[in-house]
């Protein structure tokens, strides 16, 4: 998962003109993690929310949805989509730390999980971020004076605790705390 996270960076820097070399050097010797998540059916899921809504704080997720029950929604211009498993496929997710990096061009998605009345459901996922001891700002490529840097810089060790204050709950940390201009963005 990780060589695919690396090779998923070089394609992202060469769709933004940039390279996929300065893409990989922005993110640097990618960090990982792995969450599997399982839901057991619940006879009430109106009651019940799996995942709550949220983005990922990391730079991609790459996610297996294993048995191909739906259950995960994405958010999209205020209303919540179902996303209908497709098999012995990976879904990838932009996360906030690639927000940050893309400056803004690409954005991290908001979803969560809701569960299933009959069927159980589980998902794996890996979480691919930057090194724990490196920075993350916008790929300098990325800013110039049309298009100025809309995130500051930060230790990745400070995004994480930011992101996960309880203060910030998530992506209001680089929308409220890392965004230089707030004014006239689109959440």
């Amino acid at each position: 998962m990780r060589e695919l996270a690396m090779k998923l960076y070089g394609v992202i820097g060469e769709a933004l003109d940039i390279g996929g070399k300065e893409m990989k050097e922005s993110i640097g010797e990618a960090g990982q993690a792995i969450r599997i998540n399982y839901y057991p059916p619940c006879p009430q899921p109106e009651n019940v929310l799996g995942l709550k809504s949220h983005t990922d704080a990391s730079a991609l997720t790459i996610l297996l949805q294993g048995n191909e029950v739906e259950g995960l929604q994405l958010k999209k211009d205020g209303t919540w989509l179902p996303v209908h498993p497709l098999p012995n496929a990976f879904m990838v997710f932009i996360g906030d730390v690639l927000e940050v990096v893309t400056n803004g061009i690409y954005k991290s998605i908001e979803h969560r999980a809701v569960v299933n009345s009959m069927k159980e459901r589980f998902s794996i996922a890996t979480f691919s971020g930057a090194e724990w001891n490196g920075n993350i700002g916008p790929a300098p490529s990325l800013v110039t004076p049309e298009t100025p840097a809309l995130f500051k810089t930060i230790g990745i060790a400070d995004f994480y605790k930011g992101y996960l204050s309880p203060e910030h709950q998530g992506k209001s940390f680089i929308n409220n705390v890392l965004r230089i201009n707030s004014e006239n963005i689109k959440y």
